[in-house]
């Protein structure tokens, strides 16, 4: 049996599907703008934006339980926005609050994490109003968050890799995790 992949392992391989679901976008936002685009082409750039935000998802997914073990018991991302603020790491804790709210609203739609994000004037993603999304397959949470805009993915995966590091350069000074 292969021993399992590494976090950075993990992300480095989200990363290059994610741009291969970027590329297909782009080549069809490009196309769309020379001409009409098909029934076919329409569903096609649904399906690529779909995979993007299913990529998104699974990363900080894993992201989360691959570094819980750095915390006692509790929501992951809620405790290192914590720990994150009290190494002033102001700007690294806001992102990850913020990935970790889009993440929600891409998992659950609407709720808690979808008014908190389109009530932040300082959001760093697109909230898109759900009455303007045209679901498809009643998947009624693909489209709240526009993940097609530039660095989407790149701004998550790097973001993911600096809390990353800072939780490992920093376990010994942390609580030590729980003995299996």
């Amino acid at each position: 049996m292969e021993a399992s992949q590494s976090l950075l392992e993990l992300v480095t391989a989200a990363q290059s599907n994610a741009k291969a679901s970027e590329n297909r976008i782009i080549n069809i936002l490009n196309l769309m703008r020379e001409q009409k685009l098909s029934d076919a082409q329409v569903e096609e750039l649904h399906k690529a934006t779909l995979a993007l935000e299913l990529i998104a998802v699974d990363i900080f997914s894993l992201f989360e339980a691959r570094m819980q073990h750095h915390f006692r018991r509790g929501p992951f991302s809620r405790k290192l926005r914590s720990l994150l603020l009290e190494s002033k790491k102001t700007n690294l804790a806001n992102r990850v609050h913020q990935y970790y709210l889009a993440i929600n609203v891409l998992k659950h739609g609407k709720g808690t994490s979808y008014r908190e994000l389109s009530n932040d004037p300082s959001s760093l993603f697109l909230v898109k109003s759900a009455e303007n999304i045209n679901h498809h397959d009643d998947n009624a949470t693909s489209g709240l968050i526009d993940v097609t805009i530039p660095d989407f993915f790149n701004g998550l995966a790097t973001t993911i890799l600096e809390a990353y590091h800072f939780l490992e350069k920093n376990k010994k000074s942390m609580l030590k995790p729980i003995s299996k």
